[in-house]
C-alpha cells in the first residue's frame, strides 16, 4: 500500500492556482495572518522561556468558549471572544496562584492547570453539544481550507472573508503594540527586576502579553484549532533565533518564514490531501531543520566545521552570553 501520493508537479504547484486560485489565496492570506500573529507574540514567550504557556491557554480557552457558546449560541458572538479572553487569563492566574501558593513547580502547575480547564471544556461539549452549533475537532484542530467559504465584506471593491479581515486587524493591533512597547518588553523578558527598577511594571507587561496571547489564540481557533496553534508560536521565533542574535531580526523574520509556511503548506496539503494548516506546521518544521543544518554560526555544520563533531543544545536554564538575543 502506497501511503504517499505519487508526486507530480502540475497538482503540486500549478493545480492549487489553476483549479481554485481565489480559495488558494484567502487560504494563504489565512495562514499567514495567522502564522505571523502567532510567531509575533511567541517570540517574546520564547524569549521569556514561557513556549508552553501558549499550550497551556490555547487548551484553557475551550470551556470559556463552551460556556458563551451556551448563552451566545453563535460562533460569531463577541460574547464568545470576551469568554475565551477571560479563560485564557484565569489560567495564566491560576497557573501563577498555584505555584506561590503550594510547594508545586511552575511546569507541574501549569500541566494541572490546562488539562483541567480542557476536560471541563470537553465535558461541557459533550453534554451541551445538541444545544449548539459547535464542532469539537474544528475547536482542536481548525479548518483553515474553508475560510474562502465564510462570510465575507465587501473591501475596496472585493469581497474579504470576515475570519481574513478579523486577523488581519489582529496583526495590525499587535504591530502596534510591538512598536509602542518593544523595549519595555525586552526589559521585562530580560530582567524584570531591573524593569522595576527604572519604573517599569513587569507585572503588568506579563498581563498584556498574555492578553495579547489570548486573543491571538482565540482568532486562529478557526482556522488552525487550539493544538496546531502551538507550533505555530514556537516555529518561527526558534528557527530565527538559529538564524540571528537579535529580536528585532528575529521578529522579522519571523514574518518571512509565516509567507513561506502558507506558501509551502498549501502546496503540501494538496500533493498530500490533507489538512492545509497541519501541513503548515510540517512544512515550517523543515523549514526549522534547513536552519538547524545549514546556519552559518549555530547550525550543524557550522558546529562541525569548528571541531566540536556535534551539536550540543544549551539545557543548562541560563541565558547564555554568547548565544543570548540582542536589542
Amino acid at each position: 500500500m502506497n501511503m504517499i501520493p505519487p508526486f507530480d508537479v502540475v497538482t503540486f504547484i500549478t493545480a492549487p492556482w489553476a483549479e481554485a486560485w481565489e480559495s488558494s489565496l484567502w487560504i494563504v492570506v489565512m495562514g499567514f495572518l495567522v502564522n505571523a500573529a502567532c510567531g509575533l507574540v511567541g517570540s517574546f514567550l520564547v524569549l521569556r522561556r514561557m513556549a508552553l504557556v501558549g499550550d497551556a491557554i490555547s487548551h484553557s480557552v475551550l470551556p470559556g468558549i463552551a460556556v458563551a457558546f451556551l448563552l451566545s449560541t453563535s460562533r460569531s458572538s463577541g460574547l464568545m471572544v470576551v469568554g475565551a479572553v477571560g479563560a485564557g487569563l484565569f489560567a495564566v492566574w491560576l497557573i501563577e496562584f498555584i505555584h506561590r501558593n503550594t510547594r508545586v513547580k511552575p511546569d507541574a502547575a501549569l500541566g494541572v492547570t490546562f488539562t483541567t480547564l480542557f476536560s471541563i471544556g470537553v465535558i461541557l461539549i459533550a453534554l451541551y453539544a445538541d444545544q449548539v452549533d459547535l464542532d469539537l475537532e474544528c475547536v482542536l484542530y481548525g479548518e483553515i481550507g474553508f475560510v474562502y467559504f465564510a462570510d465575507s465584506f465587501a473591501l475596496l471593491g472585493m469581497e474579504v472573508p470576515i475570519p481574513v479581515l478579523r486577523m488581519a486587524v489582529t496583526l495590525f493591533g499587535l504591530l502596534i503594540l510591538v512598536l509602542l512597547f518593544y523595549k519595555e518588553a525586552l526589559v521585562t523578558s530580560f530582567d524584570p527586576v531591573l524593569a522595576t527598577s527604572v519604573g517599569i511594571s513587569a507585572r503588568w507587561m506579563h498581563y498584556g502579553l498574555m492578553l495579547s496571547l489570548s486573543v491571538v489564540i482565540v482568532f486562529s481557533f478557526e482556522s488552525v484549532g487550539a493544538i496546531l496553534v502551538i507550533a505555530m508560536l514556537i516555529l518561527p521565533s526558534v528557527t530565527g533565533s538559529l538564524l540571528s542574535d537579535r529580536l528585532a531580526h528575529i521578529l522579522m523574520m519571523s514574518g518571512a518564514f509565516s509567507a513561506l509556511y502558507a506558501l509551502a503548506g498549501l502546496h503540501l496539503a494538496t500533493w498530500l490531501n490533507c489538512s492545509p494548516a497541519g501541513a503548515m506546521v510540517v512544512a515550517g518544521f523543515l523549514i526549522f531543520c534547513l536552519a538547524w543544518i545549514f546556519s552559518p554560526r549555530r547550525g550543524l555544520l557550522a558546529q562541525i566545521r569548528k571541531g566540536r563533531g556535534s551539536f550540543t543544545p544549551d539545557v543548562s536554564g541560563k541565558l547564555n552570553p554568547g548565544l543570548g538575543i540582542k536589542n
